[in-house]
């Protein structure tokens, strides 16, 4: 028989059949026995069990009378002995004995790392459960906790093992949420499976039950998951591709290439078509990135190409070959098809090589890179089986073994037998044993006959072989032309049409784009793929890039060019505007990756329209301007934009504005001013509003910030931006209250939009304005909401910033082990970033932390090095005070003053508290007590709070210096005396 009691109580015959045992007395008693199946249970305790401790007169009989109804149901398992009833069934005939005994076998497994063994056994354990266990059974808590504790356990096991899913995990966490290791399960998860926003989330989520229920911080296995999603690289590395063919006969160059793992520079070389990639492919390492530059049209987007296949953001503060440096570590970089930018890959490749001693760099190119300590891998071509060779002999030969590999896809049970190898081997004799050209003949047996194509390759001519050296056009093509000509040649009019209007695409493109930019697509595309001169993955179209070059060499003869390439300009800006008010959205993150797949094709069709059609470039590269900055790719556009700087098109000054913008740092003084004037006439860039939110960010504010939302029109995310650029101002200069309103109302209408950037940015400044206030638990949950939030978006500078600022606060906490693990995070991530102005804060950071440590010499290198790795312009006169500041305090009396200068460029009241404190430090040995009270009430002034800086240790002995040396009410009054002035009398006494 079997028995259940992991759930309501089930009892099935031999058959199968279900058994009605009773009422609740006879079940609570059955219930019992089964949970110690085999063994004696005393009539003692199945009375406890049945009444607990109000045990009737009698109750030993009526056990005992329940005993024997149970005895005409079951049958001889019941059994009477040593002075209690067992039941005679084995401990795996009920099933929780067999649950627990499959729950430890499945801990067993997983520790044993055998994943795929551990699922099972735990899955059919976890399936055992029907609902609530020992339901028929009274006063059996203690045994339900443990069950459903061992059931738990299960799960933990099951995910760690990964088979258990994020739902489950979810509905198991929501049940739990006091459960530490089941959220970390969950996060795990949910970081495996590519949506590590939502598992920051679910850390701030976390924190908050455990401070609110508990009153506890996280536990040590919940904050290291945690920072592990935070140092965890961006997803958005591009490693090497996967391959869908067999790679064959490269035994020995993959050889080699193991052999030289240590060598900083190896380059494949070859002529095209020779399987260079595909070699570099095989032979990288795992983690490798890999950067394609076959798409790029000049040298100076190679640095850029690098930056995209490494997923950095950008920003105007650094060139791009910088931020590599800074960002590059124990990598090695694939670069692939270097031949027409040579030039500049060889002078990145020499800059990052120097900079970088880590950094291994495999390229791949038609000739040298021509640098000192370059190895080069010679590519030869496939080695071709002699003219007489039989047929069970030829497959030895690569080429051969690769044309009959190809063929055999196209078409099914093709072999190289007696029949076909003499013209098996003319073609690959003909295509001199060059891999691409083998491919493309082999895709042709769709059509032809092996004889034929052979005889059609013969009446081409074989190739000749690359001359090294040769950087022309001519040279590019002239191993392949005449494989890429064959197959132009096999083409019909309309598909011969549609190939050079294809060539206009770089990088590929999706269907409508194509039936869009090309008229009369109709079934021809569909004619190309099966031609091998287009490939297909389902979702988008690809030409191979020899070919498409090809292609638009014949679409420049056509005559129609300009048509198509102001058509494929046009599509992508419709494009862009459609995308444009989703990236305010619910679906941003739908629509970035939208943009970010035709990013090669966006920018192609911006630099053409610079050239072609100024108007559409102005309009292009203000739609754009949201997409780039929220995928980091900002300053791509620079070049572009400073070339439309020369004159303010009637109609387009809102455009000319984004161009200003995405133009640092090229924008001369004379652009600026003309920006400046079209926004302080406009307001604001109604038509394109997160043109408002750059110019911000970029350049400053322009004037005044009013003190009523600015009109912005009826669109709710424009009405978001206007109150967030009011509040997070409101909350610089002090004015901490009213920016809190402001930012509450601004967090409301993101968060109902669904829009990540502004909520993100929302959470933010509502954690800073309640770390003012000493609100910890606030500001922190607050902080892991905006990193969850940025997290989804690889905003990767806002991450550090946010994480800046966050130990910041823990400093003042006290918590400065939390504190140096936050900086450390943000220096990881900074250096992906690039970023020179964010180190400076860090750097700030830990020399402060260096210094409340006793570590003197420490804290000076640290803010020394933080005042030379910012830069001083608009944005970075906070970080610049605080470290002057800092310096002040270890001895360094003059930066004090240094310190008030750079805190009145800025003009905000968070900054010049900062000096203000300084100046109160300075104050006190010089014997001015009262003063240095005045400076603390000041400070309190400026930064529009009613006590001093929650925590700030240097304050808290500053204050109580000064009162030692005045009295309490002498400070007090002169604190008051300060705390009371308006702006323009705080200002007045800092220079006193």
């Amino acid at each position: 028989m079997r028995f259940g009691v992991l759930g309501p109580l089930e009892v099935r015959s031999v058959d199968g059949e279900l058994v009605h045992v009773g009422g609740p007395r006879p079940r609570a008693l059955l219930v019992m026995l089964l949970l110690d199946a085999g063994r004696v249970v005393g009539v003692e305790r199945l009375v406890a069990g049945q009444y607990g401790e109000d045990v009737p007169v009698g109750a030993g009989n009526a056990v005992q009378a329940q005993v024997s109804r149970l005895r005409r149901v079951l049958g001889g398992v019941v059994e009477f002995g040593g002075g209690g009833y067992r039941l005679a069934v084995e401990p795996d005939d009920v099933d929780v004995h067999r649950f627990e005994r499959l729950v430890g076998e499945g801990r067993r497994l997983v520790e044993a790392g055998r994943s795929e063994g551990a699922v099972e056994v735990l899955r059919e354990a976890l399936g055992l459960w029907r609902g609530q266990a020992l339901v028929d059974l009274p006063h059996a808590e203690a045994r339900v906790t443990r069950l459903e504790e061992l059931r738990l356990t299960a799960f933990e096991h099951l995910a760690e093992a990964g088979g258990c899913s994020v739902a489950e995990l979810r509905e198991l966490v929501g049940a739990h949420p006091l459960r530490e290791r089941l959220r970390v399960r969950l996060m795990r998860a949910l970081e495996a499976a590519g949506r590590r926003g939502e598992a920051l989330a679910e850390f701030a989520e976390a924190r908050r039950v455990l401070a609110e229920e508990l009153g506890a911080d996280p536990s040590e296995e919940l904050a290291e998951a945690h920072l592990d999603l935070l140092r965890a690289r961006r997803p958005a590395r591009r490693g090497v591709p996967a391959q869908l063919t067999s790679f064959t006969g490269r035994g020995r160059e993959l050889a080699r290439l193991a052999g030289l793992r240590d060598a900083r520079l190896v380059t494949v070389t070859g002529p095209g078509g020779i399987g260079k990639t595909r070699l570099a492919v095989e032979s990288a390492r795992p983690d490798a990135v890999f950067v394609d530059l076959a798409p790029l049209t000049d040298g100076d987007q190679v640095p850029w190409a690098v930056l995209g296949a490494l997923g950095l953001r950008e920003s105007a503060a650094q060139g791009p070959v910088r931020r590599l440096v800074s960002a590059l570590g124990r990598d090695q970089v694939v670069l692939d098809n270097c031949e027409h930018v040579v030039d500049a890959a060889a002078a990145l490749v020499r800059t990052l090589l120097a900079e970088c001693p880590d950094l291994t760099v495999l390229a791949t190119s038609r000739e040298p890179l021509g640098l000192t300590g370059e190895v080069l891998v010679p590519l030869a071509p496939l080695d071709v089986a002699p003219p007489d060779v039989a047929a069970e002999h030829a497959r030895a030969y690569p080429a051969v073994r690769l044309f009959a590999d190809r063929a055999a896809a196209v078409r099914p049970g093709f072999a190289v037998g007696p029949e076909h190898v003499a013209a098996v081997v003319r073609i690959c004799a003909a295509v001199d044993g060059l891999p691409l050209a083998i491919e493309l003949a082999a895709a042709r047996l769709r059509q032809f006959t092996a004889e034929d194509v052979a005889d059609r390759l013969v009446e081409h001519g074989p190739f000749p072989l690359l001359s090294r050296g040769d950087r022309t056009a001519a040279a590019r093509h002239r191993t392949l032309t005449a494989v890429v000509r064959w197959s132009w040649d096999l083409l019909g009019p309309r598909e011969r049409e549609l190939a050079g209007g294809f060539a206009v695409f770089t990088g590929g493109a999706p269907l409508a784009a194509v039936e869009q930019v090309c008229a009369g697509t109709e079934d021809v595309l569909a004619d190309l793929v099966d031609k091998s001169l287009v490939e297909t993955d389902g979702a988008r179209y690809r030409m191979l890039d020899t070919i498409r070059l090809f292609c638009a060499d014949r679409l420049a003869e056509s005559g129609q060019e300009a048509q198509l390439r102001r058509a494929h300009a046009r599509y992508h800006l419709d494009l862009a505007a459609r995308a444009d008010p989703h990236l305010r959205g619910a679906d941003q993150l739908e629509w970035l990756a939208v943009l970010s797949a035709e990013h090669a094709n966006l920018m192609a069709a911006l630099r053409w329209a610079v050239r072609e059609e100024r108007e559409t470039a102005y309009r292009l590269v203000a739609t754009l301007s949201a997409y780039w900055w929220l995928s980091g790719r900002s300053s791509q556009a620079g070049e572009a934009a400073a070339a439309l700087l020369t004159d303010v098109p009637e109609g387009l000054e809102e455009e000319y504005v984004a161009c200003v913008v995405h133009a640092v740092p090229r924008a001369a003084p004379e652009h600026w001013v003309r920006g400046e004037a079209i926004v302080r006439e406009a307001g604001w860039l109604a038509r394109y509003p997160f043109g408002t939110a750059l110019w911000g960010m970029t350049v400053g504010p322009w004037g005044p910030v009013p003190d009523d939302e600015p009109p912005l029109g009826t669109d709710p995310w424009n009405a978001a931006l206007g109150r967030l650029s009011v509040g997070l101002v409101r909350v610089l200069d002090g004015r901490p209250a009213e920016g809190e309103r402001r930012l509450l109302a601004v967090l409301d209408a993101f968060r109902g939009l669904g829009e990540r950037w502004g909520t993100s940015q929302a959470f933010d400044w509502l954690a800073q304005v309640a770390g003012l206030r000493g609100e910890w638990a606030r500001a922190h949950a607050l902080w892991a909401e905006a990193l969850a939030g940025f997290g989804e978006l690889g905003a990767l500078e806002e991450r550090v910033d946010v994480l800046c600022r966050r130990a910041d606060c823990l400093v003042r906490q006290g918590e400065h082990d939390a504190a140096a693990a936050d900086y450390e995070v943000a220096a990881e991530l900074s250096a992906e970033a690039g970023r020179p102005d964010v180190p400076a804060a860090i750097r700030v950071g830990l020399g402060e932390l260096a210094r409340l440590r006793g570590d003197l010499a420490e804290a000076r290198r640290q803010l020394d090095l933080a005042l030379t790795a910012g830069r001083p312009d608009y944005g970075t006169e906070g970080v610049r005070t605080r470290a002057l500041v800092g310096l002040g305090r270890l001895g360094d009396a003059h930066r004090y003053p240094e310190a008030l200068a750079v805190a009145r460029t800025s003009g905000l009241g968070s900054t010049l508290a900062t000096a203000a404190e300084g100046l109160a430090d300075a104050a006190l040995p010089r014997g001015s007590a009262e003063r240095a009270a005045l400076l603390l009430g000041t400070a309190v002034a400026l930064r529009g709070t009613t006590t001093t800086t929650t925590g700030d240790a240097d304050v808290a002995r500053i204050a109580a210096a000064a009162t030692d040396a005045l009295g309490t009410a002498a400070f007090a009054e002169a604190f008051a005396r300060g705390a009371a002035m308006s702006r323009a009398e705080a200002l007045t006494a800092l220079e006193g």
